[in-house]
């Protein structure tokens, strides 16, 4: 049962934390956001890919529906921004962040959801 609840916590703090992410860049200016991703060299379209994966999948995990799917594109997101930003600018105000994000997207593509989600309600109506 407590296994359940850190499963919980760490479902909940990545979708909140995706979430947010997500809607700063629609909210900012999305194509603020593309110019950022061009001027790295990544297309300009991927910056609304990546703000739909962390806004609709931040929401996703939240509520616990799709967990496993969602925090694997979630998992190659971090590692994009680990990779073409992060490095970059070292560990220590680089990308501690996106490493943090990545176990615990990473902890969800093996653990699931858990009891305390909608896929674990959806799976509990079923065995009832």
């Amino acid at each position: 049962m407590l296994n359940h609840m850190g499963t919980f916590i760490i479902r909940i703090v990545l979708g909140i934390t995706f979430i947010l992410h997500g809607y700063m860049k629609f909210s900012g200016g999305i194509g603020q956001t593309a110019g950022f991703f061009e001027s790295l060299g990544i297309p300009g379209f991927m910056a609304y890919a990546v703000a739909v994966i962390e806004l609709v999948g931040g929401i996703l995990v939240l509520i616990g529906l799709g967990t496993r799917v969602v925090s694997v594109l979630m998992a190659i997101v971090m590692l994009g921004a680990i990779f073409t930003v992060g490095l970059k600018k070292g560990f220590i105000g680089g990308f501690e962040l996106d490493t943090a994000l990545l176990a615990m997207a990473l902890s969800l593509v093996f653990t699931g959801a858990g009891m305390y989600s909608a896929e674990g309600a959806l799976k509990k109506k079923h065995h009832d």
